[in-house]
C-alpha cells in the first residue's frame, strides 16, 4: 500500500533493521499508530520493544538509537522524535512532511485509498436470501446494507465482486405459503403454522385460481410475486444483484446438481449410509457430529441443498465465497464448514458471516417483527419513513456482529444528534465553501499551489490532514475485517474533524501567502473523501441540504 504512512512505515522497519544489523525493511513489523493523548506525537511505534530481545539490550536503549537513525533517515521530514514509557518512541511529524503528505492525497484523485488488494480476487458475495415467502422486512434491510457495503469495500480494493442472491423457492415454508394463500382465497382461516400477514389476502386477490388450483402451483406463482417485490425492495435501497440463485434448479434436470455433489462426495470417500439414509462425514472435518445428507425416504436434506449450492459455486470459479447469514443459522456454520471441507475446498475460501437482529424503535417503543404472523415492519415502510441514507446509515453504523437498536425519532432528526445528516451537512457545508471561493475554477489551482505552501500549521489543520492520511488503513482493514461499520465511524470523525478545522481556521480569505490555496486544497479534499466513505457506505453526499 502506497502513500505516506506506508512510507513511514518502511522508514521505520527499515530503521529497525539497520540498528539491529538484520537488514531490510521487513526484519521486524513494528506498529504505528496515533496516539489517543494529544502530546505524545502525531505516531507513535512499539519498534524499539520488539527489537530488545534481538538487540540484547533494554527496550529505551533500543530506542534511543532507533530515534537516532529515523532522525537521519527521514530529516526535515520528522520535526523530533521522544522516546517515552517502556520504549515507546513518538514522532513529530514536521509542517513540510504534513504538507506533502496532503499533496500525495490531492494528487491521488478519487483512487486514493483504492487498490490496497495485495492479490486481486474473484470473490462471490451471497447476501440477504430471505425466503420468498413475504415482503423484506427491515432485518432484511440490515443485510442488504452489509452485503453491499461489503462488496463496494472488495471492489475498491481491487476485486473482482459477484453479488448474489440464493433464492429458498422449495420446502416446507413455500408449500405452507401455497396453503396459505390458498385458504385466504377461500375466504378460511390459514393452516396451523401458516402465514397470517395481510399480504398473504393481497396474494390471493392477485392470483387467479388461488382457491381451487394445486397449492404447489399457486405457491410457485406467490414466490413468483413476492420475488418482484423483494427486487424493488432491493433495488430502492440501493442494491442490485448479478445472480438470482434458485435453490429449486439444484434438483431439476436429468443430472440434478444435488446428486452431483452427492457422487463427488462418495467418490471423496466423505459419505456412508446408515438405517437406509446417506450420512456425511462431516465429524471428521470439525463438526460435532455427521449429518444426513439424504433421508430414508430419498428425501434431500436441507444441507444437501447448500453443499451443491456451493459446489456449483465453485465450479463457477470463485477464488473465495463469503455468505451473510441471519442469526438464526448460527447453528449451521460448523457443519456447512466440514462439508465444504469434505468437498475438497480450500481453508479459507469459504467465509459465513452471521449478522445478528435489528430492533426497530419508535417514541422508545420496540416494533415486534414476525414474517408469520404477519405483525412485522417491511423494508419500504422503513424506506418511506426515514429515507435510503438513513437506512443504510443506521443499518451499518455497528459491527454486524452486534444488535441495533434503529430509532426511527433520531434518524428523522435533522440535527448534529443524528450521524448520518451531521455527515452529510458536512459535505454539503464545504461544497458551499468551495463555492464561495468561486467553485472548481477557483478551487483547481488552489489544488496545485497547496503543495508549495510553506506556513506553519495551525494545530486543527494537522489534525485534518492526519484524518485523511489515515483513509487507507480504514478502508484496508474495514476490508480485511469485513467491517463496513468502520466507515460509518470514520466517516463521522472525519465529519467532525473538519467542524473543528472549519471552526478554528478561516478557509476562504485567509491571510498569509499559500494559506487559502492550502486550506480550499484541504477543504476540497475532505469533501472528497467524505463522499467516497458514504459511497462505500450506499449513502448519498448531496451538496446542498
Amino acid at each position: 500500500m502506497g502513500g505516506p504512512l506506508s512510507d513511514l512505515r518502511d522508514a521505520v522497519a527499515a530503521a529497525s533493521g539497520a540498528v539491529t544489523g538484520a537488514g531490510g525493511p521487513r526484519s521486524v513489523s513494528p506498529t504505528l499508530e496515533r496516539p489517543k493523548k494529544v502530546g505524545f506525537g502525531d505516531y507513535a511505534t512499539n519498534a524499539a520493544m520488539l527489537l530488545a530481545p534481538r538487540a540484547g539490550k533494554p527496550p529505551r536503549d533500543v530506542a534511543g538509537q532507533l530515534a537516532e537513525e529515523l532522525e537521519q533517515r527521514l530529516g526535515a521530514a520528522l520535526e523530533r522524535v521522544e522516546v517515552a514509557g517502556p520504549g515507546f518512541l513518538n514522532l513529530f511529524m514536521s509542517d513540510v512532511w504534513l504538507v506533502a503528505a496532503l499533496g500525495h492525497v490531492v494528487a491521488a484523485g478519487d483512487a486514493f485509498g483504492g487498490g490496497t488488494a495485495p492479490s486481486p480476487e474473484r470473490v462471490n458475495v451471497e447476501f440477504v436470501s430471505a425466503n420468498p415467502t413475504g415482503p423484506m422486512t427491515a432485518a432484511g434491510g440490515r443485510h442488504a446494507a452489509y452485503g453491499d457495503s461489503l462488496a463496494r469495500l472488495l471492489e475498491f480494493s481491487g476485486h473482482d465482486v459477484t453479488r448474489e442472491y440464493y433464492i429458498n423457492d422449495i420446502g416446507g415454508q413455500v408449500r405452507r405459503l401455497g396453503d396459505s394463500i390458498s385458504a385466504r382465497a377461500r375466504g378460511e382461516a390459514v393452516p396451523e403454522g401458516g402465514y397470517e400477514g395481510e399480504y398473504v389476502r393481497e396474494l390471493a386477490e392477485r392470483i387467479p385460481g388461488a382457491g381451487t388450483d394445486d397449492p404447489a402451483v399457486v405457491a410457485e406463482r406467490g414466490v413468483q410475486l413476492l420475488l418482484e417485490q423483494i427486487c424493488a425492495s432491493m433495488h430502492a435501497i440501493g442494491v442490485d444483484f448479478d445472480v438470482w440463485f434458485s435453490e429449486a434448479s439444484l434438483h431439476a434436470g436429468e443430472s440434478p446438481a444435488v446428486r452431483r455433489a452427492f457422487e463427488e462426495l462418495e467418490r471423496r470417500g466423505e459419505t456412508y449410509r446408515s438405517e437406509g439414509a446417506l450420512w456425511l462425514r462431516t465429524s471428521a472435518h470439525g463438526a460435532p457430529k455427521d449429518d444426513v445428507l439424504e433421508r430414508s425416504t430419498g428425501e434431500p436434506s436441507y444441507l444437501a441443498s447448500d453443499i451443491a449450492y456451493h459446489l456449483d459455486k465453485r465450479e463457477r470459479g470463485f477464488d473465495r465465497l463469503i455468505d451473510v447469514w441471519g442469526a438464526d443459522h448460527h447453528g449451521h456454520v460448523a457443519r456447512m464448514h466440514a462439508a465444504f471441507d469434505a468437498l475438497g475446498g480450500s481453508t479459507g475460501q469459504l467465509e459465513l458471516i452471521i449478522m445478528q437482529f435489528v430492533n426497530i424503535i419508535e417514541r422508545g417503543e420496540r416494533a415486534q417483527m414476525s414474517k408469520r404472523r404477519g405483525d412485522f415492519v417491511t423494508l419500504d415502510d422503513l424506506i418511506e419513513q426515514i429515507g435510503v441514507d438513513a437506512v443504510r446509515f443506521f443499518m451499518l453504523q455497528r459491527s454486524h456482529d452486534t444488535t441495533i437498536d434503529l430509532d426511527l425519532d433520531l434518524a428523522r432528526e435533522q440535527s448534529s444528534e443524528n450521524p448520518v445528516y451531521y455527515v452529510q451537512y458536512a459535505h454539503a457545508r464545504i461544497a458551499s465553501i468551495l463555492a464561495k471561493a468561486g467553485g472548481s475554477p477557483r478551487v483547481l489551482p488552489a489544488l496545485e499551489e497547496a503543495a508549495g505552501f510553506d506556513g506553519a500549521l495551525q494545530p486543527a489543520e494537522r489534525t485534518l490532514v492526519k484524518k485523511l492520511l489515515a483513509f487507507p488503513d480504514e478502508i484496508a482493514e474495514a476490508t480485511e475485517k469485513r467491517a463496513p461499520h468502520r466507515m460509518a465511524v470514520y466517516a463521522l470523525e472525519l465529519a467532525q474533524t473538519f467542524t473543528a478545522f472549519y471552526r478554528d481556521c478561516q478557509v476562504v480569505g485567509a491571510e498569509g501567502a499559500g494559506r487559502e490555496s492550502f486550506r480550499l486544497a484541504l477543504s476540497a479534499t475532505t469533501k472528497r473523501t467524505i463522499a467516497r466513505s458514504l459511497d462505500l457506505l450506499g449513502v448519498s453526499a448531496p451538496d446542498k441540504m
